[in-house]
């Protein structure tokens, strides 16, 4: 079934090839964002930053009467491959990606883009959630698709009932490759997925959600699955994989939120260190006070779990209150996070973080 799925893919981004385009049109848009962060507990200190991303997005339609869409993101906070640290300051070429859309669905080319984990999708957190903040949490997040190169089919809409969707990537190879033209990759090595250990040689993810559920008005649901395929190149105890699972609901002023994930670690045969798997669950309550002013709330909790019976749990408990004032362009937010037993140590002093951000948009 896997394999073809894969043939669908290719053979439906093949399609893309043929027939000509209307020139489209070119816009950008994007967000500055000047941040006061303070922290005290393991990392005392305080910090002041202006962040912006531009994205450069160009759409238009073919003869055919498909859509297409292609969009471009800078972000000075990106780190290229060669990149040296005088170099950090300059805008990198973040996240590409082109897209085609038929009546038969959508495919496109995704580089460092388009991840369909949803692990942090229910956060109703007004600004953003205590472990995205910049901060000395240390926590593991979920493998996800948009670490690597990747291709994708999402169904039409209306295809599934109840508002639902589906979503199928897939990355034909692990290596580091460049997302210029003919972009080739450096090669991989021992060192693996991002510098940890060798998990596989490709890898595929998917996604399913529903926002149109009857009887249900104002409930969301989805799930993701994400595996790597040819793991390892000997005997193992597990293979490494996760997927996660939320929920969102709104009435009112109030929306609720609540997400559930789990990654499994690949374990080498008769191997007794180190952590087997995470659990995290995600709560989150937001409440909009008016059309401008929002309030937040979130629990963000991530147990790890070793190999070794003796080894006890530990788990990391992030929490964060939130404050958003819109003023038409420019919003303003004030976020106080807390977070105990940070990168899941429970030697380590407990984190507390206060920022200030003040985001424009354009």
């Amino acid at each position: 079934m896997k394999n073809i799925i894969k043939t669908l893919i290719v053979m439906l981004t093949s399609i893309s090839l043929f027939g000509s385009a209307n020139a489209g049109e070119v816009t950008v848009s994007g967000t500055a964002k000047a941040t006061y962060n303070i922290e005290s507990g393991a990392n005392t200190g305080k910090g002041l930053g202006i962040t912006n991303e531009l994205n450069f997005t160009a759409a238009g339609e073919t003869d055919a009467g498909y859509t297409w869409s292609y969009s471009m993101e800078l972000d000075p906070g990106a780190v290229a491959v060669g990149t040296t640290n005088d170099e950090l300051q300059g805008a990198q070429n973040d996240d590409t990606k082109l897209t085609l859309s038929t009546p038969y669905g959508t495919v496109g080319v995704f580089i460092s883009e388009g991840g369909l984990d949803v692990e942090d999708a229910a956060s109703q957190s007004v600004y953003s959630r205590p472990t995205d903040m910049g901060g000395s949490d240390g926590t593991v997040d979920n493998f996800t698709i948009d670490a690597y190169n990747n291709v994708q089919y999402h169904t039409p809409a209306d295809m599934i009932p109840f508002g639902g969707s589906f979503k199928l990537a897939y990355a034909p190879d692990l290596d580091t490759y460049g997302s210029g033209n003919n972009g080739g990759g450096t090669g991989q090595g021992a060192s693996g997925i991002g510098g940890a250990a060798y998990a596989g040689r490709s890898a595929t993810e998917m996604q399913v959600s529903f926002d149109a559920i009857p009887m249900a008005d104002g409930l969301k649901v989805g799930a993701s699955y994400f595996e790597f395929d040819k793991q390892g190149a000997s005997k193992r105890d597990q293979d490494a994989e996760s997927g996660a699972y939320y929920a969102t609901y709104s009435v009112g002023n109030v929306s609720l939120g609540y997400s559930k994930a789990h990654k499994a670690l690949l374990v080498s045969n008769n191997a007794n260190t180190g952590v087997e798997y995470y659990d995290q669950v995600n709560q989150s309550i937001a409440y909009a006070v008016n059309d401008d002013l929002s309030i937040s709330y979130e629990v963000e909790k991530s147990e790890a779990n070793y190999v070794l019976d003796s080894a006890a749990a530990v788990e990391q408990k992030s929490t964060g209150v939130q404050i958003a004032y819109n003023l038409g362009g420019m919003t303003l937010a004030i976020a106080r996070n807390t977070h105990d037993n940070p990168s899941y140590s429970t030697t380590a002093a407990d984190l507390e973080q206060t920022l200030f951000a003040v985001t424009m948009a354009f």
